[in-house]
């Protein structure tokens, strides 16, 4: 907390203030938080600060970095991981306290909202600057019935669209489009012509970067984190402050950005570009991907030991040399801004030029010898693409990401690093370790930085219990067993439907579900039905029906109220044991003489489990049951380190405990709650 007496009173003032325009009451671990946060600006630190849901972290990160960014004219940056979040910061947040502040503050804060290149609109492309993507032709061809109000009906209400928009972004329209429509008005950053652009002046993405460069607080997300974590340069303006909402899930992100795929799809494409708006042969280019495609029949799915298998290397490596010749020959012929007929061409060869490097940048790095590919996982995965056809995929990613966060990131600067779920075990130490403040395999110092868990306002131990099925056997291969179906049937019917049902895959979220439609009559909703925001807004309009998913319902999803009074649990949500990335992560741990399983797969399912229970209590008159259908959580020597992670419920292993609750919560009378010591029973 700061140690002046005067700034702590500074900072309880401002907190009222933003709080009082939000029409709230202080929390108290809000305003621990908030002194906190400005303890640490104020001394350079990094800081890790645990505030569970309900706590208002986003204003208690908010009023010491917009008073810090003003008074020290520091810039400070915000970056949240979900566009829910975003909206809520940006859109209401932030507005309304950096008015509130105002009158303490030397002068007006500003604020700024910077995405990334793709997501705003291109008003060269739009004029007709680029020749059209073949992406919109290749795909409605290869349809056997092209949808008339598909694709095309939505490109010309992106049109319309851009003719009266101010800012370009793609989040402002609603309703939205997909993805495919959208590349027809947008580019990359790559793909972008820059100053040679004859109409920069009126870029919405080029405006969006100016106004960053000049504004106090600037709110971006994780995406943009990770772009600039991989190495590429002036993503981000000039900062001094880093605050990362939602921050347990930074390292996955910048993981999933420093992931590169190769597969002859890409291949063809990048050729099809060079050829169609490049206006260049690309015959070396065909026949290495026609080499690669007869080494990648004989190939194995799965990760592969150090470099790749010298056949597979050596066609990689073919390829890497036919893309870098070609991107040698699409570069811009001049430094000039074209105009016309000129311009449109000059516009297609950067497309193709993007997508070649692009194709060039990957196979370099994958065509690398074992001691260059040291730190990178490789692996061949077979699946299928979008139209159901099978395709074959190598697959690179970094073994470890806590020294990109670390160095590129946090390193500089002041960091505050907040989430509901950053606490794993009752430690900080593997949420650290992520983002590479503390040691991990093969680092050798640590970074200084202090780890804060200020509670929440709810009383988990009286508002939910944890029920665990310690009688059920382990879960298998299968991806539901007769007797966990009849467990989730029993406990279902107990709370009248009211279930937030989270599986470990889709499989098994699908024979769940099948079989409570035949079992039950109440509504089941399938992750896969319809769009995830319909489903959940059909589960909050309905309350006695239930929905069933996999990962994407684990985190983000909020149902207050009586709609969800029962999560059930399939299993410990541990990693695929033949996960490339996870295995190859407990192995290098291992090495360096650490416990591999709990670094990183333990790690894994604590995080997921927390996040996961944490979808059943969200305001303070919630009540309900978290059902975890794996005895192991009860059973394992790694099980307490799990529970330690779960929010403090109250704890059983009896299932008549957990379903007398749940009907009485479904007749509407409030189930009794154990004693302070435990003594007692719900219900």
């Amino acid at each position: 907390m700061p140690d002046d007496p005067d700034e702590t009173a500074g900072v309880d003032r401002l907190l009222d203030r933003a709080v009082a325009a939000l029409g709230g009451t202080r929390r108290d671990g809000q305003l621990t938080m908030a002194r906190e946060v400005a303890r640490a600006l104020g001394t350079g630190e990094h800081v890790l600060v645990q505030a569970g849901t309900g706590t208002g972290k986003s204003l208690a990160y908010l009023v010491p970095a917009i008073a810090h960014a003003v008074r020290e004219d520091e810039r400070v940056v915000v970056s949240t991981a979900t566009l829910a979040l975003q909206r809520q910061v940006i859109g209401r947040d932030l507005p309304l306290v950096a008015q509130a502040l105002a009158g303490d503050l030397p002068r007006q804060p500003t604020t700024a909202l910077l995405k990334g290149w793709q997501h705003y609109l291109c008003v060269h492309k739009v004029a007709g600057g680029y020749p059209s993507d073949d992406t919109l032709f290749d795909v409605e061809e290869a349809s056997p019935t092209p949808d008339p109000a598909g694709l095309g009906a939505q490109v010309l209400r992106l049109r319309e669209w851009a003719a009266g928009t101010g800012t370009g972004d793609r989040d402002e329209l609603v309703p939205g489009v997909s993805e495919r429509a959208w590349r027809q008005v947008s580019v990359t950053s790559l793909e972008c012509l820059g100053r040679r652009c004859p109409m920069i002046s009126e870029c919405f993405a080029e405006a969006a970067r100016e106004q960053s460069r000049r504004a106090d607080v600037v709110v971006t997300n994780h995406a943009m984190l990770a772009v600039a974590a991989t190495g590429a340069p002036q993503v981000l303006p000039e900062h001094q402050v880093l605050v990362v909402d939602e921050a347990h899930e930074l390292a996955d992100r910048v993981t999933s950005q420093a992931t590169l795929e190769l597969s002859i799809a890409t291949i063809e494409h990048a050729g099809r570009m060079a050829r169609r708006h490049g206006g260049v042969p690309t015959t070396d280019l065909d026949a290495a991907s026609q080499q690669l495609a007869q080494v990648l029949v004989g190939t194995p799915e799965g990760r592969f030991t150090g470099a790749l298998p010298d056949s597979l290397g050596e066609a990689v490596g073919v390829v890497r040399d036919a893309a870098r010749a070609l991107v040698s020959a699409l570069r811009p012929s001049s430094t000039g801004t074209a105009a016309g007929a000129d311009a449109v061409a000059e516009g297609g060869r950067s497309m193709a030029g993007a997508a070649m490097l692009a194709l060039f940048e990957v196979a370099e790095t994958m065509s690398g010898d074992a001691q260059e590919l040291a730190q990178t996982v490789l692996w061949c995965a077979r699946g299928q693409d979008a139209r159901g056809v099978p395709t074959t995929r190598l697959h690179a990613a970094p073994l470890a990401v806590n020294g990109l966060i670390r160095s590129r990131l946090l390193d500089g600067r002041s960091a505050v690093l907040t989430s509901a779920t950053l606490s794993l075990g009752g430690s900080f130490d593997a949420a650290a370790r992520a983002v590479g403040l503390a040691p991990g395999a093969g680092q050798e110092a640590a970074t200084p930085w202090r780890g804060l868990d200020v509670g929440s306002p709810f009383d988990y131990a009286r508002q939910g219990i944890c029920y665990v099925a310690r009688h059920l056997p382990a879960p298998g291969r299968d991806p539901a067993t007769d007797a966990q179906l009849d467990e989730i049937e029993a406990l279902v019917r107990a709370a009248g439907g009211r279930t937030l049902g989270l599986f470990s895959s889709r499989r098994a979220a699908v024979a769940a579900g099948a079989a409570m439609r035949e079992r039950l009559d109440v509504p089941v909703l399938v992750q896969g039905d319809d769009q995830l925001g319909a489903l959940v807004d059909r589960f909050v309009a309905e309350p006695a029906s239930c929905l069933f998913g996999t990962l994407s319902l684990w985190q983000g999803v909020d149902v207050p109220g009586s709609t969800c009074r029962l999560v059930v649990i399939d299993r410990i949500p541990f990693p695929r044991p033949d996960d490339p990335v996870s295995s190859a992560r407990a192995e290098a741990v291992a090495r360096a003489g650490g416990n591999g399983f709990m670094a990183v797969a333990a790690s894994h399912a604590a995080l997921l489990l927390a996040q996961g229970a944490g979808r059943l209590i969200r305001t303070t008159e919630d009540r309900g049951v978290v059902a975890v259908l794996d005895p192991r959580l009860v059973t394992s020597r790694y099980g307490e380190y799990l529970l330690r992670s779960m929010p403090p419920f109250w704890r059983t292993t009896d299932r008549q405990v957990a379903i007398d609750a749940l009907s009485r919560l479904a007749a509407g009378d409030e189930p009794s709650v154990p004693s302070v010591d435990g003594s007692g029973l719900p219900g």
